[in-house]
Formats: C-alpha cells, structure tokens, sequence
C-alpha cells in the first residue's frame, strides 16, 4: 500500500470533515481532539485535517507518502541522501495519535514532505517537529526549515 497525503490546517473542523465527508463519500477513519483523517481508496489519498485557528482560511500544512514497512522507510531514506537530497529521519515518533518511523525532506519552496508508516496507534498527539519547524506545518519551532541535519535522529514528530 503507498499512498500520497495531503495535510490541511483549517479554521473550522466540524465543517471541513462535513464537507470532505461529502466530497469523498466517506466518513473518516480517525478522529480526535483536533484532528480527523480520512483514508481514502480512490483516489489514493490519506487526507489529514488539523485544527488551525477559528475563522482561518484553510492552508496546507505538509505533505507526505504513506508507505508500508519502515524497510520502505529506510529505502526511501537511503535514496533520497543518495540523490543529495538533506533528510531528517525519526523513528518511533508519536505524531497524529499514532506511532510512526519516517523520513522527511523539503521541496525547493520549502514545502515539507514526508515518507512514513504507521507502526501503532497512539492515544496522543505527538510533538512538533523540527522537520516542519519555521513552516506553516505542524512544528511552530524558530529552527527554520532548514536546520536538519542529513540522517538526523530525533523523537519529535508531525503528522
């Protein structure tokens, strides 16, 4: 299974998961404080709604492509370091009630991507991450898009 994720923060949950429940015609398949996330068949797409700030305009917050295995993972890290490409990579990160091994890179707009499996579910959010700080994603860090260094290890998280 490889789907592609598209996480938004929104303005207004109970409204967003109405509309996307429509527009997908399908209920989500987790929701939380926050949070709701829809694993949707087709298109294959694992839609992830976070709770922004009342009245905002919606924003996409991060991008990602959900894998299998964690060997996908490390395949996927080992690649992307291969192309030159800066990597950050967690493993057994809690983020968006469920646990985690990822990897994660920046597009050249600084668009955070991330490549990631769910290894568990988890009765927590998780923490920001320093993959995603200083960007409209999930981390609120000062560190800057950029601070990662290749192959890093850390236990923060995103979604």
């Amino acid at each position: 299974m490889s789907r592609v994720q598209l996480a938004l923060r929104v303005g207004d949950l109970e409204s967003s998961i109405a509309f996307y429940t429509k527009l997908f015609d399908t209920e989500p398949a987790k929701r939380r404080p926050g949070y709701a996330n829809f694993a949707i068949s087709t298109p294959a797409l694992k839609l992830v709604l976070l709770q922004g700030e009342p009245g905002q305009d919606t924003v996409m917050d991060h991008l990602g492509i959900e894998v299998g295995s964690t060997d996908q993972v490390d395949a996927a890290s080992r690649r992307l370091t291969g192309e030159g490409m800066e990597t950050l990579v967690e493993k057994d990160t809690t983020c968006c009630y469920a646990e985690q091994d990822k990897v994660w890179v920046h597009g050249p707009g600084q668009e955070p991507w991330e490549v990631y499996t769910v290894t568990g579910d988890s009765a927590s959010f998780g923490h920001d991450s320093p993959a995603t700080a200083g960007t409209a994603a999930c981390g609120t860090s000062d560190a800057g898009p950029g601070a990662a260094a290749a192959e890093t290890q850390t236990d923060g998280s995103c979604c």
